[in-house]
């Protein structure tokens, strides 16, 4: 069977009760945490003293997307407090391949994201030294974006360099995703779906879960 994970955001949870949240998305493959620091994104959300706290409670996995400044030197933090995958963006690292290896030493998968406009291309010589590829499908920094059909055509292209890999890097979408554009995303060859308020945002956030997961194996790429 094609790999398939959910990785609901908490960006869309309840924030004064986020340990209880995590329990709602027991049945989720990891639980995304975005890091913002209001200069790299427009927005502020939780840091590493947070997170920390994170790890102590939560029934999944951490998957955490830092869209901060100087991921070179707060990144290896994250990987040090025991998430499991730490994704720094492409636009914001100085030494992609260091920090890659840097996390990876300290126990976490290294991911690599990119904006939407960004281009895939000077990326692709990386992926011996990642997990797993994020593909921005909204702008950085805020829930509740719509799905950009505009990043498809990059994701297919990306789809193609992680399968002439030897596909074994995750390709992670996020932002904008929900049971209709799922299809999309995973048509396109995605494999790895975050989502927020089609998770958080229903009554029932674990059979959102796997109505998602359902949805996307349905219509991943062969």
């Amino acid at each position: 069977m094609s790999r398939c994970a959910i990785h609901p955001s908490i960006l869309s949870a309840d924030f004064s009760h986020l340990a209880e949240e995590l329990q709602r998305i027991s049945n989720a493959d990891a639980a995304h945490v975005d890091v913002m620091d209001n200069h790299f994104v427009p927005n502020l959300t939780l840091g590493l003293p947070v997170v920390e706290s994170l790890q102590k409670v939560s029934p999944v996995p951490l998957d955490m997307h830092l869209m901060i400044e100087d991921p070179d030197r707060w990144a290896p933090a994250y990987a040090e407090a025991g998430c499991a995958s730490v994704t720094f963006h492409a636009e914001a690292a100085t030494a992609p391949i260091k920090l890659a290896r840097e996390l990876r030493v300290a126990g976490a998968r290294a991911g690599l994201a990119v904006r939407p406009a960004t281009p895939i291309e000077p990326y692709i010589d990386l992926l011996p030294e990642l997990d797993m590829l994020l593909i921005m499908t909204v702008e950085p920094g805020f829930g509740g974006q719509k799905f950009l059909d505009v990043t498809l055509p990059k994701l297919r292209r990306a789809a193609q360099a992680v399968k002439a890999h030897g596909g074994t890097v995750a390709l992670q979408v996020d932002g904008g995703v929900t049971e209709e554009t799922i299809v999309r995303a995973a048509e396109a060859g995605a494999d790895t779906f975050v989502a927020g308020s089609a998770v958080y945002g229903k009554e029932d956030p674990a059979a959102a879960i796997d109505a998602l997961r359902e949805t996307a194996r349905a219509h991943q790429s062969a």
